[in-house]
């Protein structure tokens, strides 16, 4: 699923193509993805110019004067810019076609994605207003989480991985996370100390800076809005590398589950 790194890759992709285009028309093919494609994208999206493409944790928000379209890539959903003539294909669900004759296409086999909209702002929608901080914006550090952390009983991984704590850390950026910052997985956040809290903030911002530097992390369906796919996984260092040595210390990385996750570490490295 596209986390965080991935769904910035695709924001940075679409944005130069349609930051201040007018939106000529709107077609919704199947209108059944994950929440029903209202009925007013199609009506109210049309004749307003996009003044910006911004994110908010995993949600792409096409931002206008009369509300904003958001998007949610779901598992398997991806988003194009393409010349508006060219033919859909048997997923391709929602075209929001701009002046110049260029389309934003969104492509979903599995369905699970969504493509929303809203007169209000868009950070008090239902699916928004409860999310944490980004984990590049100031409020977020390492006292930040031990605050939160403060008689919490569920494992460091599950609470990181909470996005009313925090948002964009998916399952993959917070097993290299958790190994940047030397913390087990299983420890109780409660249980963390400061210090190793600001270390593991650190290592939050660190592995996500590198992972939309090299534009995300490709395991199967994820491309990025130029249809390229994401980079990242050659710098995994524990994800997906059961039984192999650590590249640290050299002993074999361990696997478990952590709230039905699979979960990489280093019982030589992680404390």
């Amino acid at each position: 699923m596209p986390e965080l790194p991935e769904v910035e890759t695709v924001r940075s992709g679409i944005a130069p193509y349609l930051t201040g285009q007018k939106v000529v028309r709107v077609v919704v093919r199947q209108p059944r993805l994950r929440w029903p494609v209202s009925a007013e994208l199609a009506t109210e999206l049309i004749g307003q110019t996009i003044r910006q493409v911004d994110r908010r944790a995993k949600y792409l928000l096409l931002r206008t004067d009369a509300g904003t379209a958001i998007f949610h890539l779901g598992m398997t959903g991806r988003l194009r810019v393409l010349p508006a003539d060219t033919p859909p294909s048997k997923h391709d669900h929602v075209d929001i076609v701009v002046a110049g004759d260029r389309c934003l296409r969104f492509n979903d086999s599995r369905r699970f994605g969504a493509v929303l909209w809203t007169r209000e702002p868009p950070e008090q929608h239902e699916l928004l207003r409860t999310l944490g901080p980004e984990p590049f914006d100031e409020t977020f550090s390492g006292a930040y989480l031990h605050r939160r952390a403060q008689g919490r009983v569920p494992p460091i991984k599950a609470f990181v991985m909470d996005n009313r704590v925090v948002v964009g850390v998916g399952n993959i950026y917070a097993n290299e996370s958790l190994f940047a910052a030397g913390i087990h997985p299983l420890r109780l956040a409660g249980q963390i100390a400061l210090a190793e809290h600001e270390r593991l903030a650190a290592a939050i911002r660190e592995i996500l800076g590198e992972a939309i530097r090299q534009g995300g992390t490709t395991l199967r369906d994820f491309v990025g809005g130029d249809g390229e796919p994401g980079y990242f996984r050659q710098y995994l260092r524990v994800y997906g590398r059961s039984a192999l040595p650590c590249v640290v210390c050299g002993k074999p990385i361990q696997r478990c589950r952590v709230g039905l996750r699979a979960t990489y570490f280093c019982l030589g490295c992680q404390r």
